[in-house]
């Protein structure tokens, strides 16, 4: 038998429906990705401007204990990061940059999960539609060979009504499919917009904070005793 009629015979005796039920999981899961991202990044940004008033409150003071604690209890992205490079101060500027710019980069994975499924998802769900929907074809183009020879009447209506049937569930495959991609894509859009911001207002914090420390490494340069020359 070719390779075609035996593939031919699968679609036909499997249908069109579990790629239907497969769009419905996969819609599923997308749903639970953008509910729990969206918890995520509920907690992972914070008003920049508050919390660099509250930064500039102490940092301006030199105590930077007092700035770390205060962003001990804050889970944003701009705190996170802040209070990374604030630990590292004391060893100099290049280290708290560094330290800081390790912060951002593990905030930008946690931020980065999971959305490449949602984007995956959204480019790829209409053609999982349009799978669907050529098996359809192939089932209507199916009943209607077997409707040929058939006697005018009720078996040759009840032929045509399962052409009909086949071709109407083709469109429903490729309609699922393009409603399980828009909010995916929507989403996906979305929280990449969201982790744009997010990382803007930590860069902002960043040179905040780099600021300050380059004050202070300054400062304690100036105030430093002069050596004195020998024999003085």
């Amino acid at each position: 038998m070719p390779i075609v009629e035996i593939i031919k015979d699968v679609f036909v005796q499997w249908g069109a429906n579990w790629v239907l039920w497969l769009l419905f999981a996969l819609s599923l899961v997308s749903i639970g990705i953008i509910v729990e991202r969206s918890v995520v990044f509920r907690s992972k940004q914070d008003l920049v401007r508050e919390l660099s008033s509250t930064l500039e409150e102490t940092l301006a003071s030199g105590d930077f204990p007092a700035a770390i604690s205060k962003l001990e209890k804050r889970t944003s992205v701009g705190a996170t990061v802040a209070r990374a490079g604030l630990r590292l101060a004391p060893q100099g500027m290049t280290a708290a940059e560094k330290g800081m710019q390790s912060a951002l980069a593990i905030e930008r994975s946690t931020l980065e999960n999971r959305l490449a499924f949602l984007g995956t998802l959204g480019n790829n769900a209409p053609f999982i539609g349009l799978f669907g929907t050529v098996i359809g074809v192939l089932l209507a183009f199916e009943a209607l060979s077997q409707t040929q020879g058939a006697p005018v009447g009720r078996t040759s209506q009840v032929a045509s009504n399962a052409v009909m049937g086949s071709i109407a569930e083709a469109l429903v495959a490729t309609a699922v499919g393009i409603a399980v991609a828009l909010p995916a894509v929507a989403a996906y859009n979305y929280f990449q917009r969201r982790i744009a911001s997010i990382l803007a207002d930590a860069e902002a914090l960043t040179n905040l904070v780099l600021a300050y420390v380059s004050a202070r490494e300054r400062g304690a340069s100036t105030t430093a005793p002069q050596a004195r020359p020998e024999g003085a």
